[in-house]
């Protein structure tokens, strides 16, 4: 079976390109398979063969539009096409990045009135919405993989698919990799954190849609708890002044891109991620693994996986005052021999690698059928 997957790029901290990466390694070990990624850019293509498509960089909406209609050409020539990116005709759709009209509803609630203006006549973003539509309709469509129940639903209120076109498969994590066991990975000591210290971490780009601001302001109010941000963005200098400003800068560690991750997740006691939009974060059931509780928002997909209070928090995006609540619950719990870590750790043991790829080889079997 000739298998396709669509992904226009490699970013190794990408939590997406992450998941192709580690779909790809899965598949390309099934002898029945012929995998071939097809992509603009992608670094350390191993174990599958690739096809680059990378048309002359215009502006934004000019790299879609061309990386879509020059990846389409080559659709005729496999089984299954699996789509990572919005392009009209792909047998099976990833929607592992949302729904673009839901993200940018939830963007417009931090932007000022100029802004959202700018917004909702931007080129590439009318171009990505109608690129969405016409993908959703297009009749080669078979399937969609959501990586969460909150996106299925979207999806399904937003363009009237059928049930039976929606699946959930949620991402699947290397529990042997990302295990509590990391606590022997600790940079404690290294970042002169003291051992028994409440440390919470963020990982990811993205700081303004990601709640890097709430996470400082959170903090702000329990004076024994530390931050870790882990992640590149260009605009980090002005939240390195908002720590400052609220007087936890000595207690707040921006680490830029970090090689191994589990070295961040080996420091913290819980991951803090209040996201405005995040389908599935790998960051989420990474954490979980290594034994780490959630504190998320609502517009995350990995809040379905949580138990108030037993394996993390969910609370609204731009909550600050629900944030600080939430970690002074998870204070007192510590303090009470709650064991948030084993809580975490048995959410995700049954999220293997091994079944995501299960679940999809039933799918394409079902779709060939």
């Amino acid at each position: 079976m000739k298998l396709a997957i669509v992904r226009q790029t490699y970013n190794p901290n990408g939590g997406a390109e992450r998941f192709v990466s580690r779909a790809l390694n899965t598949l390309a070990a099934d002898s029945s398979l012929n995998v071939t990624l097809i992509a603009r850019q992608w670094e350390n293509a191993t174990g599958w063969q690739t096809l680059t498509v990378d048309p002359p960089f215009r502006n934004r909406k000019a790299r879609e539009a061309g990386f879509a209609d020059a990846a389409a050409k080559l659709f005729p020539q496999f089984d299954i096409v699996q789509s990572h990116e919005r392009i009209p005709g792909a047998t099976i759709f990833r929607a592992g990045d949302g729904v673009h009209a839901t993200w940018l509803e939830q963007y417009d609630r931090i932007l000022s009135p100029l802004k959202r203006w700018s917004q909702a006549f931007s080129p590439y973003h009318r171009y990505i919405l109608q690129a969405e539509q016409q993908m959703f309709t297009h009749p080669a469509l078979r399937k969609v993989i959501c990586n969460s129940t909150m996106v299925r639903d979207d999806i399904a209120r937003r363009f009237g698919l059928a049930g039976d076109k929606l699946t959930v498969i949620y991402n699947g994590v290397d529990t042997r990799h990302f295990h509590p066991d990391v606590r022997k990975q600790s940079m404690r000591e290294a970042l002169a954190i003291p051992q028994d210290a409440p440390v919470l971490a963020y990982v990811g780009s993205g700081f303004v849609r990601k709640g890097v601001a709430t996470a400082i302001s959170a903090i702000a109010a329990h004076p024994t708890v530390w931050l870790l941000i882990a992640g590149r963005d260009k605009n980090a200098r002005k939240f390195e002044k908002l720590a400052q400003t609220l007087g936890v800068a000595d207690r707040v560690k921006f680490l830029g891109p970090v090689a191994d991750v589990r070295e961040v997740y080996g420091t913290a006691d819980a991951l803090i991620l209040p996201t405005l939009y995040d389908p599935f974060p790998n960051v989420c059931v990474e954490a979980l693994a290594c034994g780490l509780p959630l504190f998320t928002s609502p517009g995350c997909g990995a809040a379905e996986w949580v138990r108030e209070g037993q394996n993390g928090w969910v609370r609204d995006a731009l909550d600050v005052h629900g944030y600080r609540q939430a970690i002074g619950e998870w204070l007192s719990g510590r303090r009470v021999g709650v064991d948030y870590t084993a809580n975490a750790r048995t959410t995700a043991e049954p999220w293997t690698l091994d079944r995501m790829a299960q679940e999809l080889q039933a799918l394409y079997r079902d779709v060939l059928r």
